[in-house]
């Protein structure tokens, strides 16, 4: 089921919280769909399992030939996976990063992304949707070295992929975040392991600061509003992560047996 997040007589914003089934097996993921004047761009649509949900909700706004882009903040599968069923479906770009342009055919089959992948340099840009656009900011390092924002200035929502995460369920991902303070505990590890390092969220957070924004909406947990957006920034200026945290230790010769038997481990957070 799509969320409304935005909604005037040409321009709307939806949400996804729950394509995917969780299972334990799976993260929960967000997907979008922004539409402005009949054209249309999915924004991180993630797997196949996401695929036939989104298709069918956006045909009620137009028809798949006028989906113009697949946005894409990086290239990890929770994002892209399902590229080759969009490209067979549609005639949407894939706009991603340029230093994932020669990786993501690998998505697909042969010659499918040919001509029709947009290579966006590190500074991003400005891509027009109907009779808008969409902003793509500089986001790299957080957590992808080729990574994009996407700011929407008609509903003014920031879309800022896999910062801004909480560990959750998709029906509890439906409800927007105003209490910053209780809702850090869902976010903290992850954004410790995952984000390279302060130096990087500070530089982000200057140029993220000087937008107006009604929503900061992750790819995967609830949106921030309200009170919660300047205390997200807060917070994230001065959060350890990522490299300020590793030292020496973490780079010893292995002398632990792996238990082939054990397929349920799961990667340790930092503390």
């Amino acid at each position: 089921m799509s969320i409304e997040l935005y909604r005037d007589p040409n321009h709307v914003c939806l949400m996804f919280t729950d394509l995917v089934e969780e299972d334990g097996d799976t993260v929960q993921a967000n997907q979008f769909l922004i539409v402005d004047h009949d054209h249309g761009a999915i924004i991180d649509p993630g797997g196949n399992l996401a695929f036939n949900e989104l298709l069918l909700t956006s045909s009620r706004f137009f028809t798949p030939q006028h989906l113009s882009y697949i946005v894409a903040s990086h290239a990890d599968p929770d994002i892209i996976a399902s590229l080759d069923r969009w490209l067979t479906s549609t005639p949407a770009q894939l706009v991603i990063s340029r230093i994932w342009e020669r990786f993501v055919p690998h998505f697909t089959k042969a010659g499918k992304t040919q001509g029709r992948v947009i290579g966006v340099s590190d500074a991003g840009g400005i891509l027009p949707l109907g009779k808008s656009e969409l902003h793509l900011l500089p986001a790299h390092f957080m957590h992808s070295e080729g990574n994009f924002h996407f700011y929407d200035p008609i509903s003014k929502i920031l879309f800022t992929g896999d910062l801004g995460v909480s560990m959750m369920s998709g029906e509890q991902a439906k409800k927007p975040v105003t209490d910053f303070k209780a809702h850090v505990p869902l976010m903290e590890g992850f954004h410790r392991r995952y984000m390279v390092s302060n130096k990087i969220l500070r530089l982000w957070a200057t140029m993220a600061r000087k937008l107006e924004i009604s929503l900061l909406v992750p790819q995967h947990g609830a949106p921030l509003a309200g009170p919660a957006i300047p205390a997200f920034f807060d917070w994230i200026e001065n959060l350890q992560c990522g490299v300020d945290l590793f030292d020496e230790r973490m780079y010893q010769l292995p002398r632990t047996l792996i238990d082939p038997r054990l397929t349920n481990s799961r990667p340790a957070a930092l503390a």
